[in-house]
């Protein structure tokens, strides 16, 4: 059994709150995340307030240049380091337990952190991929990302000790002299090497599309957490949800794309809201 996230009650809840559990409570809950769950475990966003406008690097870019391989090489290494360190926090164990529990039927989330798995999600679909594993573009050979990163650091020393790391949500860092890195090659084909993760540029995989469609499927309603809903795959989850006229909660710092089509909205921080909305949630379960 998956603890719970102890919260410290409230003597009475806003009313934003109440909708919420009344669209929610009784159901089958769908969770769809975005980059706003893990700005609590120090992973920052991509589009909250503050963020830096940032231009990712495509998949052609990646896929047709080596100096582009390089610097991405030489940033994802540092990134991923930080992103190792990262823990889950009480939002991803909140959805883990309400998982547990019986109220969330499954988890998809457009973060590669891996944050979700180490808390516990079992029925989850990580929607652009995982930082975690590399794949070759060549034979298809997959390995664990800690074993190329003890690559990287053997053939790179100088790049474990930066005097400065940003780090992005999606793993990079930036790196201001990445010439003379030594990109990874595969140790079965020496092919080229990418992160098992969806680059601006690229498609989702459509079995891995199909998984996610099946949870919406299967659920009763949808709640939506950190997510601005920007990415087209979001917005294509919330519209097969809309069409099957189920409840929407979006829970999010700022407006969304689906803001519109949400039955609630809730302006706020996911960790807390999650962490409120579980316990009413399961008190609501508890009195069935």
């Amino acid at each position: 059994m998956i603890p719970l996230v102890e919260s410290t009650p409230r003597a009475d809840s806003p009313v934003e709150i109440d909708e919420a559990v009344a669209a929610l409570a009784g159901r089958r809950i769908v969770v769809l995340t975005g980059a706003g769950m893990s700005t609590d475990s120090g992973i920052p966003d991509y589009r909250g307030e503050g963020a830096p406008k940032r231009n990712p690097m495509t998949f052609d870019q990646f896929r047709e240049s080596h100096d582009y391989r390089r610097r991405y090489w030489a940033g994802s290494h540092l990134g991923w380091k930080m992103f190792h360190a990262a823990r889950p926090n009480a939002g991803h164990r909140v959805l883990a337990a309400l998982e547990d529990a019986g109220v969330v039927s499954g988890v998809i989330t457009q973060n590669v952190d891996g944050l979700h798995a180490r808390a516990g999600s079992t029925h989850l679909v990580d929607l652009h991929g995982s930082m975690d594993r590399v794949l070759c573009l060549n034979c298809g050979q997959a390995f664990a990302r800690a074993s190329i990163a003890e690559r990287i650091s053997a053939d790179n020393p100088w790049v474990d000790e930066p005097d400065a790391i940003t780090m992005a949500p999606d793993g990079d860092a930036d790196v201001t002299d990445y010439s003379s890195f030594v990109v990874p090659a595969c140790s079965v084909c020496q092919g080229m090497l990418k992160p098992d993760v969806v680059f601006f540029g690229e498609f989702i995989p459509t079995e891995r599309f199909q998984e996610a469609s099946a949870l919406v499927a299967g659920a009763e309603a949808i709640l939506i957490a950190g997510s601005s809903l920007v990415v087209n795959s979001g917005i294509r989850l919330l519209e097969q949800a809309r069409r099957r006229r189920l409840p929407i909660v979006i829970v999010n710092r700022g407006a969304t794309k689906g803001d519109s089509r949400a039955t609630v909205k809730l302006d706020a921080g996911a960790t807390e809201t999650l962490t409120e909305l579980s316990r009413h949630l399961l008190s609501a379960k508890g009195t069935r």
